[in-house]
């Protein structure tokens, strides 16, 4: 069981791609995405959340296309639909209790997806 965080030693919060190969380095795993990865078991995966209501709605996911060019704007909506969600505040909550707390995404861009927003909105969130 992970020990809980102290005011000297807070969260680290990193992005990993769920394809990648799972390491207890990785700490507590969470998937940010509405549909499961194609060809990802659950034993592979090793999530320990599967937060899709945290993702982008199907609506925004459908639009971005993971078109670079769009992300600027993506991630502008998708900010949007975070401060809209009420229980974001109390997933971070939760996920600060971990020493570790890994995001993962199925996307193959890894500057171009949804966990680089929630990462940073988290990131600037916690900086406040």
């Amino acid at each position: 069981m992970p020990q809980p965080t102290t005011p000297d030693a807070p969260t680290e919060f990193v992005a990993k791609r769920v394809y990648d190969p799972a390491d207890s380095a990785d700490g507590y795993r969470v998937l940010i995405d509405r549909l499961w990865p194609r060809g990802v078991s659950k034993e592979r995966a090793r999530l320990d959340e599967w937060a899709k209501e945290l993702a982008p709605s199907d609506e925004l996911r459908r639009w971005f296309g993971h078109l670079p060019e769009r992300f600027p704007e993506f991630a502008r909506r998708y900010i949007t639909e975070l401060d809209a969600n009420p229980g974001l505040p109390d997933r971070i909550g939760e996920w600060r209790t971990r020493p570790k707390v890994t995001l993962l995404y199925g996307a193959r861009d890894h500057e171009h997806n949804e966990v680089v927003v929630l990462l940073g909105l988290i990131r600037s969130r916690l900086a406040d």
